[in-house]
Parts: structure tokens; C-alpha cells; sequence
């Protein structure tokens, strides 16, 4: 397909030949690790979760696979659209995604409405089961191989092109010569002539039959998984017990280390429960006093909702006071829980972030794994720290965990939290709505205060998910709330 230059955006450069040899490296070692994981993961496909799981793998590498053949047509440039080209071109070899299922493939048209000329790429015409020594089709002539229910979208679409000069963005299904039937999704835009009129339409075509189907089979799957409402409130009750059973029972501040001294800190923590109906989740939030003054804090999600999961948290966090207690510094700590999970008869993913605290220095000293970093607010403003490297807990054998180091100041106040705080966020998302309370941060006296502004801000939204937030506040002298 030719290069054009629209009226209100010049043509992109094409990358270099080496940046897109090594995305396509890239691919394949992917692929080449997924389809590994494939044939290790042995199951009969007698259950809807062996089903869901097969279909998600056919999923990841047919879009594996599609990203691979983009890769190489982006990297080899536009092939000839002649007809004497198209007539002799033999048709390429693609991968397939699955039996004798064909890769979703990338065709291009050109429609000259000056001229009434045509021209279509070799894919377009195997996409559209046609013979490459005929003629393309006009515009006039296309919805003939559209699906009936499909045409008005179709002519709906190209009349915005033409007419208003829209951009086409969207899916219809054809009806090939041999009565198959395929799902082809279009992109494609006007080329204005000197005087702003439309002068022609080019699009791009991509057959996404195989992709919608492996869509389809991993919502069908996902669906069978479903549990009806009734056992998600029966298994509510149990796995909110060993939450609540191991979760710090904090009312009002709590100052650690316990004993006077200079730079201890006015902690306050809440979990914010899921709405009614929901089944719990593995956040935790914890406090604790270590030797030589030193305090722990730390706060994760263990993914999952249920017993099951709460069970797995509770298991964690006895681990986290363990290793503390012993001394271990946050970043080898996370390592240990990595592996833990690891090594479990039923594996789970988890973030965290865990940080000590040492009063002498006023320095907190911090990893985290795949968990949101901590907000530092000072001053009547707030930030999030640095996050040094970590991986999800769970993810990988022989993770490593990076830490970072923090000088804090009297005053300063530390937040951390779980995913799902701030409702309709999730991860980092969650920061600007968070550093937003600095201000009435800074005009409170106790981290009790701030932590009843957060609850108040987002306590009260309906949430699908549990969520945890504690608050430390550097202090020198003893609060009380």
C-alpha cells in the first residue's frame, strides 16, 4: 500500500530495521516460553478450570504469534500491489495459531474516487477467499461480501469516511466464496485533495476470526468458574475470621517503639472491607516493635478472595514478624516470602511493601514487590518514594529484591496502602487522588486525624475488593489521640 501524507498529519517514519529485528526477538522468546509453560501445565480438560486455563494459553500465543507475523510484514515494508504482482505473488507462509486455523492476517486497500481505481494487497484478497487475478472491488461493490446483518455498519462507516472525513474503526463479518465465514476488522482514514476534498479512502483489513474465538472460548470458561452468590456469602464469614483474628486490633493512635525516646512514630491502620456480598480478599497491614527500637511496617495483598486466601495471608504475615524479628533487612525478607509462595502445594502471587524504621537515624529503609510504593508528605505536599526492583511475590524463582533508603524529618508522614484504596484505581492510579489530602494533612495532629480524612474521602464507596491503609507519623513527643 502506497505511503500518503493526510491533511492534518504527516506520515510517520517506519522504525529501523534493527529496533524491529529485536522486538521480534523479543516475540519469540516469549512465545517460545509461553507455549514451555503450555505443555508443562498438564491437566485432561475435564474440568472448567483446566478448560479456562487451556484457553487462556491459546489465547496468550495466537496473540503471540499475530504480533510476530505484524513484527515481520512491518520489518520487510508494503509488498507490491501490481496486479502482475498479485497474480503471480504466492501466498506466505504464516504461523497458525492453532490446527489448521489461520493467523489473523493484515491486508490494505486503496479506493481512488477520482478515478474510480482500486487497488488490494495479496493478503486482502486470501482474506476475503478471492482471486487474485480479478479485479478488486469498489466501494459500491464491497458490501456484497459483507454478512447481511453487517452491511449498514459497514456502509455507515465508510459514508463517515467519505462524507465527515472520519477515521473507520470497526468489525464486520464476510462471507467468503466457499461459504466460510470470517471476522475482519477495518482500520482506515480519507486522503484529502488540495482544494480539503475527499480524494480517496485507504484502509487496512485484519482478519480477527481466530482472535474473537479464543476470546469467546476464555469468557466461556471464565463463566463456568463462577460460583453462584449464595457460596460466596457462605465462605464470607469463615475467611473474614483469621483476617480480623491476625490483623492488628488498633483503636485510636499507637506509638512505636513503645518506650519514651525522640522520632518514634504515631501509627494509626483501618481495612476497609468489600462490599456486602463480596468474598474477602488477602490485604494485610502491619505494625511491629523489633529489637534495638526498631519498628516494622508492612503492608500486602495476596490474590485470591476466600478461605483459602485468608488462610495463605495469615501464613505471610507470621512469616513477615518471623523474619523481622531475626533481623532480616526488607529486601532478602521479600526474597524469603518469594520463595515461600513459590514452593507451596497451591503456588499464589502477592505484593508487598515492607519497610524498618530506625528512630536513631530517622531513616526508613524499604522494598517492595510489585505493590504501590509508599506517599511521603511533608510540608502540606506529598509524593511517592522511588520504588527500587521487585517483582510479585510468587512470580518467579530466585527473585531479588532491591531496597531503598529514606531520610525522613519530624513531621513527616508516611502512607501505605493496599490496591483497590481509592475505588476506580488501581496500582500507582491511585497517587494524585491520595497526595491531593496533603494539605489537610499538614493541619492535623495525629496520624489518627489523617487516617479518618482518608476514610472519609474513600471509606464509604462501594468497593469490590478489601483494601488496607496504615499511617505512620514521625514525631518526638508522646500523641494521644
Amino acid at each position: 500500500m502506497p505511503s500518503h501524507l493526510s491533511a492534518d498529519h504527516p506520515a510517520a517514519q517506519p522504525p529501523g530495521r534493527g529496533t524491529v529485528e529485536a522486538l521480534i526477538s523479543q516475540t519469540r522468546r516469549l512465545r517460545g516460553d509461553m507455549d514451555a509453560v503450555r505443555r508443562d501445565a498438564r491437566s485432561d480438560g475435564s474440568e472448567p478450570r483446566d478448560r479456562w486455563q487451556r484457553a487462556l494459553y491459546d489465547l496468550a500465543l495466537h496473540q503471540l504469534n499475530d504480533l510476530d507475523a505484524h513484527l515481520a510484514q512491518l520489518r520487510d515494508g508494503p509488498p507490491p500491489v501490481t496486479a502482475t504482482a498479485r497474480a503471480d505473488r504466492a501466498p506466505a507462509a504464516v504461523p497458525a495459531a492453532r490446527g489448521d486455523s489461520l493467523l489473523s492476517r493484515v491486508g490494505s486497500a486503496e479506493w481512488n474516487l477520482l478515478t474510480d481505481h482500486a487497488s488490494w494487497s495479496g493478503e486482502l484478497y486470501e482474506i476475503l477467499g478471492r482471486d487474485a487475478s480479478t479485479p478488486p472491488l469498489t466501494l459500491d461493490e464491497l458490501p456484497s461480501l459483507v454478512f447481511d446483518a453487517d452491511r449498514p455498519k459497514l456502509t455507515s462507516m465508510v459514508t463517515d469516511c467519505l462524507v465527515d472525513a472520519k477515521r473507520i474503526d470497526g468489525e464486520f463479518r464476510i462471507v467468503r466464496p466457499d461459504g466460510g465465514m470470517r471476522t475482519v476488522h477495518m482500520m482506515g482514514e480519507p486522503v484529502l485533495g488540495s482544494d480539503g476534498s475527499t480524494a480517496s479512502m485507504w484502509a487496512v483489513l485484519r482478519d480477527v476470526s481466530e482472535l474473537r474465538r479464543s476470546q469467546r472460548a476464555v469468557s466461556e470458561t471464565r463463566d463456568s468458574l463462577r460460583r453462584p452468590r449464595d457460596v460466596a456469602r457462605s465462605e464470607h464469614g469463615p475467611a473474614v475470621e483469621p483476617q480480623e483474628a491476625v490483623l492488628p486490633p488498633w483503636h485510636g493512635s499507637l506509638r512505636l517503639p513503645r518506650q519514651d525516646g525522640p522520632h518514634s512514630l504515631d501509627l494509626a491502620a483501618r481495612r476497609l472491607p468489600a462490599s456486602p456480598g463480596e468474598l474477602t480478599g488477602g490485604d494485610w497491614y502491619d505494625a511491629l516493635e523489633l529489637p534495638e527500637g526498631e519498628t516494622l511496617l508492612s503492608v500486602g495483598d495476596l490474590t485470591g478472595h476466600g478461605v483459602a486466601v485468608t488462610s495463605g495471608m495469615a501464613m505471610l504475615l507470621g512469616a513477615v514478624r518471623g523474619m523481622a524479628m531475626a533481623g532480616t533487612r526488607p529486601g532478602k525478607l521479600l526474597a524469603w516470602l518469594n520463595q515461600l509462595l513459590d514452593t507451596t502445594v497451591e503456588p499464589a502471587l502477592g505484593s508487598a511493601v515492607c519497610c524498618r524504621y530506625r528512630p536513631e537515624a530517622r531513616t526508613l529503609v524499604w522494598a517492595q514487590a510489585g505493590h504501590p510504593a509508599p506517599l511521603l508528605f511533608r510540608n502540606g505536599t506529598g509524593r511517592r518514594l522511588n520504588a527500587p526492583d521487585g517483582v510479585l511475590l510468587g512470580a518467579t524463582s530466585g527473585a531479588t529484591y532491591g531496597e531503598a533508603e529514606e531520610a525522613l524529618e519530624e513531621g513527616d508522614l508516611v502512607l501505605l496502602h493496599t490496591d483497590g484504596l481509592v475505588p476506580g484505581s488501581s496500582g500507582t492510579d491511585a497517587g494524585p487522588r491520595l497526595t491531593d489530602l496533603a494539605p489537610r494533612f499538614a493541619e492535623a495532629r495525629t496520624a489518627q486525624d489523617c487516617l479518618r480524612m482518608v476514610v472519609e474521602e474513600f471509606g464509604e464507596t462501594a468497593r469490590q475488593d478489601d483494601a488496607c491503609v496504615l499511617i505512620a507519623r514521625v514525631t518526638s513527643a508522646r500523641v494521644t489521640s
